[in-house]
């Protein structure tokens, strides 16, 4: 390869990678997709692109029991539906690329919130 060639090459792939970086570091969405499953219920609502300001309702009559964080951020997961914290609890922490799974006792998730 030349050195012109790879000097371009390499300014392209620095390029991009600064447009990730930069779009990530706005905060704007979120990218990959993000998946929610009421307990014992085959009906699954997946979110991509969601926004990453604000408290987000999950999309289920009964709240989730089952979620799958495929995206590159990190999520909060409430009991309530506007985020609030509830007596017993700060939320529940779901890393990126991780997924969770309430006790059958305890409360469905109601609503997220994204950190980043």
């Amino acid at each position: 390869m030349t050195h012109i060639r790879r000097t371009g090459v390499m300014t392209g792939v620095a390029a991009l990678l600064l447009t990730a970086t930069a779009c990530s570091g706005l905060g704007r969405s979120t990218v990959g997709m993000l998946s929610f499953r009421a307990h014992d219920s085959p009906i699954e609502v997946s979110y991509s692109n969601t926004s990453v300001r604000g408290c987000q309702s999950i999309g289920l009559p009964h709240g989730a029991a089952h979620v799958e964080n495929n995206t590159l951020v990190d999520v909060v997961l409430y009991r309530t539906e506007d985020c609030r914290k509830g007596d017993r609890e700060d939320g529940t922490y779901v890393a990126t690329s991780l997924s969770d799974v309430t006790a059958p006792a305890s409360l469905p998730w109601r609503s997220f919130r994204v950190i980043h």
